[in-house]
């Protein structure tokens, strides 16, 4: 795992290479192994690496034996040793044994099909200095992150938004556009980010960059296609093979490999399969949110050694402002923090750690997935009726039932955004002071690659896999663990698991009682019957009961009275949520975390310099490899 960052130059303005040399300072603790960078009269590129392939070799940025073609890469190419016997067939040499190599040498020998031949993780830039075309690509499910920049003709990219920060050309502003969806989803959805001009290279694309034209091309489409002949022993079978081969490629690693573990099936599934060492659980001081108290009675849990940490809540609130940084952007899936804890953790013992991302948006385990089964009947009331009990429901404050009201006055294809969804267009234009009315439907539906999605647990499942799984689950493992300088690995998201996944019918996902139906038989013949039919947690995180308590209300309450709140907001009517949830007259805490997280973020990206943040201030004093032309 590693970081890349750069930008084409202009002919009239050259840009001095030190600037390179600060974008990389930023993301040094992506790669704290090694730093390497290439510059020449068209383009800068600069390398940070975390070697867990080929340690001793592998530097970057890598060139071809010409000097023409020139590679930086962030992830895994988990069948590089298969292409790599392909293209030796074909007359290329190497002179590593690293898998950046591999990207080199097929670029020379499939150019734009590429990508369509990598099983892996990836986001990376190859500058063809014949053609003077620089190509950027990025995985198939956005389990890598990729950024550029694109205004008067500057053109930078990046694996972290904050590396533009450095450059002079860079022209810092805010997105108020991006402010209203993000209230929505509690993510920055979409291909736009919080900052003007800022954009998002979309999973499974590549950009191709020529002078000042860019062409922006799709090069997979995850589809549904299901085979309704194959048995749910059949499936489970399936399921069972192609993991046990995904996690074998997964494990690949010249370094050692740990865990992710929680209660839930997937991550017990995870580590009973990889038969790792080391495995890595989070806690919390409250005793009904932890979950570390259970790892000691999970099958086979005497063969790996468990790591937990226990986390409290002075820490907790006392590194919001370091997520919020490591973020790039605001995210208020309090997750994130969590997360945060568990990588630093993991990191003092292993470089690379597996985690079950990407289960439930390919087998259907969110409890949401339910709701279509669930609720038939009630959906069966004439579209009128349910929307004048919803426009009701919508002026009760958070409660039970409310939610379900609300969501069901329209159709599946209508309102669903994903697993969460927080304030209405109703309270954004009363929160809001300067609300304009950015259609999220839009980023929703822009989502949707193909036409072919009709049962509603498809659609719901095709939504979280192209919008809720890039946005926030795979943003979060992605920042969290770089911030410490691990690797994460999610086998789930491999294009041949996903190939299985897509054949599943919806009855062997979800149904009123149950999900991921075919997945937990799978993982009954290797956890057992009670570990598979555990119901999902995922990180829960006690912040419902932490903001009522001192300090922590009043630092929110500060925060919502702040100078930046009464720029965005209606301080007011934040304060009173706040207060309601406090006196327990409603349920607010995902809106008030969600307001609060940005303004932490705001502050920390847009208010006055503040002191930089630096986990791993050694990984400042590296001194960068030079290649130019």
């Amino acid at each position: 795992m590693c970081g890349i960052v750069g930008y084409t130059q202009k002919q009239n303005k050259m840009v001095h290479v030190s600037v390179l040399e600060k974008m990389m300072d930023r993301i040094a603790h992506r790669g704290p192994d090694g730093s390497g960078l290439y510059y020449d009269a068209n383009i800068a590129i600069g390398h940070r690496r975390l070697a867990i392939i080929d340690v001793d070799g592998g530097e970057q940025p890598m060139k071809n034996e010409d000097q023409s073609i020139v590679c930086a890469f962030n992830g895994e190419i988990y069948n590089h040793k298969e292409l790599r016997i392909q293209l030796v067939a074909k007359g290329h040499e190497f002179k590593t044994k690293c898998d950046t190599e591999v990207l080199i040498h097929g670029f020379e020998e499939w150019r734009y099909e590429l990508p369509k031949k990598l099983r892996g993780m990836f986001s990376f830039v190859i500058w063809d200095a014949k053609n003077k075309e620089l190509f950027c690509a990025r995985d198939y499910f956005g389990i890598k992150p990729f950024y550029y920049y694109l205004k008067d003709g500057n053109f930078m990219f990046g694996s972290e938004i904050k590396s533009f920060l450095e450059h002079p050309d860079f022209e810092k502003e805010l997105n108020t556009k991006q402010l209203e969806r993000y209230l929505s989803y509690q993510y920055s959805p979409g291909n736009e980010t919080f900052f003007k001009n800022v954009f998002k290279l979309p999973p499974a694309h590549y950009l191709i960059r020529r002078g000042e034209e860019m062409e922006l091309v799709q090069y997979w489409y995850p589809v549904q296609n299901e085979d309704k002949e194959t048995s749910i022993d059949g499936f489970a079978d399936k399921i069972s093979e192609i993991m046990e081969d995904s996690v074998k490629a997964h494990k690949i690693s010249d370094v050692e490999v740990g865990s992710f573990l929680s209660s839930g099936v997937d991550s017990t599934y995870l580590s009973a399969v990889s038969k790792v060492d080391k495995t890595f659980t989070l806690g919390y001081e409250e005793e009904r949110y932890d979950e570390s108290s259970k790892i000691r009675s999970f099958p086979k849990s005497e063969d790996y050694k468990n790591y937990s940490r226990i986390l409290g809540k002075t820490e907790f609130f006392d590194r919001v402002k370091d997520v919020q940084y490591y973020m790039d952007e605001p995210l208020a899936d309090a997750a994130s923090i969590s997360l945060f804890f568990l990588n630093e953790e993991a990191s003092k013992h292993v470089k690379v750690c597996l985690s079950g991302e990407g289960a439930d948006e390919l087998f259907g385990g969110y409890n949401v997935y339910k709701e279509p089964f669930m609720w038939q009947g009630y959906n069966k009331i004439n579209p009128i009726i349910r929307k004048g009990i919803g426009a009701i429901a919508e002026l009760l404050p958070p409660m039970r039932g409310r939610n379900f009201l609300v969501r069901h006055a329209s159709s599946v294809k209508e309102r669903y955004i994903g697993p969460t969804c927080l304030f209405s267009e109703k309270e954004k234009r009363k929160l809001l002071k300067n609300y304009v009315g950015a259609d999220k439907k839009k980023i929703t539906l822009s989502a949707h690659t193909t036409d072919s999605v009709e049962d509603d647990i498809n659609y719901m499942q095709m939504t979280d896999l192209n919008q809720w799984l890039v946005g926030d689950i795979l943003l979060k493992a992605d920042k969290m663990s770089m911030a410490h300088s691990l690797e994460v690995r999610v086998p789930f998201l491999d294009k041949e698991v996903f190939d299985v996944a897509s054949r599943i019918p919806v009855a062997y996902r979800a149904n009123k009682e149950e999900t991921k139906i075919a997945f937990r038989k799978c993982a009954k013949k290797v956890v057992g019957e009670e570990p598979a039919n555990r119901m999902k947690k995922g990180f829960p995180v006690p912040i419902r009961d932490w903001i009522k308590e001192e300090p922590y209300h009043q630092r929110i309450k500060d925060a919502f009275e702040s100078q930046t709140a009464k720029k965005f907001f209606n301080s007011k009517m934040l304060v009173r949520m706040l207060e309601k949830h406090v006196s327990d007259k409603g349920d607010y805490w995902r809106y008030i975390w969600c307001v609060y997280v940005f303004l932490i973020w705001y502050e920390r990206f847009f208010e006055p310099v503040r002191e930089e943040v630096k986990i791993n201030p050694k990984n400042e004093q590296m001194k960068p490899v030079y290649l130019h032309a």
